[in-house]
Order: C-alpha cells, then structure tokens, then sequence
C-alpha cells in the first residue's frame, strides 16, 4: 500500500509518500511547499485570507505529486498554525469542500509524540537520557526520552513565526534585540527548567526545517563531500554550531540569501531560530548536538504501520 502524510506546519507543508511493506516502509519522495500559514496573523490567532490561498495552493501543489504515485491513501496532519487559529476550522472545511481532503487537527502532545516516533527510527537511543527539540514556525517541541520510551514532553508556543511576528527583527539583528528575544524565551520556558532538573541530559537532537539547514550549512563547509541527502543523522560539533551562530546574527537577509545551501523559504526565520537553539545550548549545558531528518511525519507512518493511528 502506498501513503502520502502531508505534514501542515506553519512555514512549511511537507509531503512523504511511502510504500508499506510488511512491518517497515520504503520512503518513495520527500517533497515541501512554503504555505507560510502563519505569516500575518499567528499572534492574533487567525490565518489571515492570504495565508489561506497559499496553504490551498500548497496543497493542490502536493495533490499533483500524490497523483502520479498511485497512492492509496492521504493522511493531513495539522499543528500550531490550525490548531491555535479561531478561524482554523474554517480552513479545515474549506480543504474538506474543494479539495475532498481530511485534515487531522492534533494537539501539541500528540505532535511531540510522532515527532519522538520519527527520531527513534533513526538516532540510537539508549541508557543516557537525550531531549529532542523540534523547532516549528507556531510551536516548538521538546522531548526528554531514553531506551524506555518518553519521560517528559511539551509544546510551547514560542515557533519562529511566532518570534518574528513578535520583535520584527532589525536586518541584521541588533545586541538589543537579541537579549530581548532570549529574555522573553527564558521567561516562557518555566516548564523546561523544571523538567530538566528532574531528568538532566546534555545530549540535543534536533529535528526538522531549522536544524536540517543549519547541519546543511555547516556541512557544506567542513564536510563538502558529503550528500545530505543521503544523511538521516548529522553530528554538529559545538565550535561548528557557534561559528553559524555568529555568522547569522552579523548577517543581512540579502547575505544569507547567497549562503551556500540556504534554504531560501528560512532566509527570515534561522537567525531566530538560531537564537533559540543557542539560548538552549547555553542555559542547559548541553555538551553534544544532533541533527535528524526524521520527525513528525515519519512518526506517522510509523503509527499508521503499527496500527496506532
């Protein structure tokens, strides 16, 4: 049987279509459209008309691809963008009515749940406790996970959309505003703080868009013979990870366009986002850091396989 999983994020609409074999599955594509679903009006709770004529494009875009795959079946998964606008179920039944698609709304335990359900299949997890940050455009996940399944998971509410909704950064970023944005995240981390106190780890996975450029970036430089492509996993030592760091936080968005292997669809987005993750490796003490091109919809084939969803 062949599944498309259509991943309906805030930035980014991604598409896997997957051939089921008996216990596993075989990836066929990978595919994405910028929806920019949140652009607008994410902090005021609403998806805003032009958003909404992108996320339908996004998906008529994806419906084209599905179709020359004879798939068997589409499977929508919506996060933060839908599932926190007053007018998400407007978008929902609009899909429904013009393009005969069902959109599954899932809540943010149940997005940190397939995301787990994703990295697993691909990062060893063991005895040592390790935290999966999965950045997002509405929400960022975080899991603390070892070999016996998850131990704390939460979505906060602090995706980049979000972010730069909010401070509508300088270009490039001032000192200010820097301390600004991490100031506002320490405060809403609460949760975090507490959680790590009681399952203490030094180990950061990250999942999905934002690390996948950033390890894209830093391979280009330091491992150029390397298909990313052909990477489920990617080791990010820290003096790499902090000379991006540094390299986004001077840069103009007119200079990261020309960076090698920039995702154009994150020019605006990965200095934030870059913040974010360095703000984490500082204030946890975290010693080693993991990209992981598993996350969210490979969770849910996972699931759909195993009969859990």
């Amino acid at each position: 049987m062949r599944i498309a999983i259509i991943d309906l994020g805030t930035n980014t609409f991604n598409l896997l279509i997957a051939e089921q074999t008996e216990k596993s599955y075989n990836i066929l594509l990978e595919n994405k459209y910028p929806a920019k679903l949140g652009k607008g009006g994410i902090n005021d709770k609403k998806i805003v008309p032009e958003a909404m004529e992108r996320g339908i494009t996004a998906l008529q875009t994806h419906l084209k691809t599905i179709k020359q795959y004879n798939v068997d079946k589409i499977v929508c998964m919506a996060t933060a963008a839908i599932r926190s606008a007053r007018n998400g179920q407007e978008f929902v039944k609009r899909v429904k009515a013009e393009l005969n698609l069902t959109i599954n709304v899932i809540d943010g335990q149940k997005e940190a749940e397939l995301i787990f359900d994703g990295v697993k299949q691909v990062i060893p997890i063991g005895e040592e406790r390790i935290m999966i940050l999965d950045i997002g455009g509405g929400s960022n996940e975080f899991i603390i996970a070892n070999k016996d399944g998850v131990l704390w998971k939460h979505s906060f509410d602090l995706g980049i959309a979000r972010l730069l909704d909010r401070f509508q950064p300088s270009d490039p970023i001032t000192s200010n505003e820097i301390e600004e944005v991490e100031t506002y995240i320490k405060g809403e981390l609460k949760l975090l703080y507490e959680a790590l106190e009681k399952y203490p780890t030094q180990t950061l996975i990250g999942s999905s868009g934002s690390f996948d450029t950033i390890s894209a970036m830093i391979a280009v430089n330091h491992h150029p013979h390397l298909d990313m492509q052909k990477v489920m996993s990617y080791h990010i030592p820290m003096e790499y990870a902090q000379e991006m760091h540094e390299l986004f936080l001077k840069s103009t968005a007119s200079e990261r366009k020309e960076m090698k292997r920039m995702d154009l669809h994150r020019v605006e987005m990965i200095v934030l986002a870059s913040i974010f993750i360095n703000f984490i490796v500082k204030e946890f003490n975290i010693k080693d850091i993991w990209q992981c091109a598993f996350a969210l919809k490979e969770g849910t084939i996972l699931q759909i396989i195993k009969n859990q969803l």
